[in-house]
């Protein structure tokens, strides 16, 4: 440092001015340093800190809701952040530990961990709509009808999906409402107004109570279902890290509790 910050003796060592003055100034500077130390240590022993999350509006009551309250219980020392959007978000950039996603919408290079079973985008309307313009029978007969359309991120009207004998069929729908995700899709059927296209589990209560209909069942295609995805890295924060071994074991619970309902429903029938 150009100046000596020592005294040295053969029997002690001491501080000079100069010596005095830069500890004076560092001293405070270097206990951060070891505070954070100690605070970084403290995140890779145990599961802690901030998680942050990315996912569309749609998931967050068929999905996330039930697993995030086991997790809070299980993992009381992280605090999860949801950040409930529509838009395709870059994780590493935004900041963000994971995301959840239909398949469909995963970079190839993420790891992806299955959340749901594979369903299908269903076509539902109220009955009052279907006693006003009728009940479509085909793909075509969409043409006569007023659909719910959904814009996307980019700014591009999505065409719906459909399938006929097993071939994808990509249709281009009109109607007076355009809308930004799926639950305001829902909304817009439940309301009246339109047909709408939506993951069947979130119309699924609905359609059981009566408040919608299914229509063209036959060609409603099947998406890949919902996936937490995170970046491929070689080390996970153990927040991190909870929270996908939670999320396995939360997902393999509800395959089991579903296939176990459906059974009793087949031997019901029987």
């Amino acid at each position: 440092m150009g100046i000596a910050l020592f005294t040295r003796t053969t029997r002690s060592v001491g501080l000079t001015e100069a010596g005095e003055r830069f500890l004076e100034r560092a001293g405070p500077a270097f206990q951060e340093i070891v505070a954070a130390s100690n605070a970084a240590s403290d995140l890779a022993a145990k599961p802690s800190g901030l998680l942050r999350l990315a996912v569309p509006r749609a998931v967050v009551p068929v999905v996330l809701r039930p697993l995030l309250a086991s997790f809070c219980a299980a993992y009381p020392d992280v605090s999860v952040e949801i950040a409930a959007s529509a838009e395709r978000v870059d994780l590493a950039k935004d900041g963000f530990d994971a995301g959840i996603r239909l398949g469909e919408f995963i970079a190839a290079d993420m790891v992806a961990v299955r959340l749901t079973p594979a369903f299908r985008l269903v076509m539902v309307a109220s009955s009052s709509y279907l006693v006003r313009a009728g009940r479509p029978r085909t793909p075509a007969d969409l043409a006569a009808h007023a659909c719910v359309r959904m814009r996307r991120s980019d700014g591009t009207l999505a065409h719906w999906r459909l399938q006929d004998g097993g071939s994808p069929v990509d249709l281009k729908v009109t109607g007076p409402l355009i809308v930004h995700d799926y639950p305001s899709m829902l909304d817009a059927a439940l309301s009246g107004a339109a047909v709408a296209q939506v993951p069947e589990p979130i119309a699924q209560e609905h359609v059981m109570a009566g408040r919608l209909e299914e229509v063209l069942g036959p060609y409603a295609p099947s998406t890949l279902g919902v996936f937490l995805y995170f970046p491929d890295r070689r080390q996970l924060s153990p927040k991190l890290r909870a929270f996908i071994e939670h999320a396995r074991t939360f997902a393999a619970s509800r395959a089991n509790a579903n296939g176990q309902s459906r059974g009793r429903r087949r031997s019901h029938k029987a």
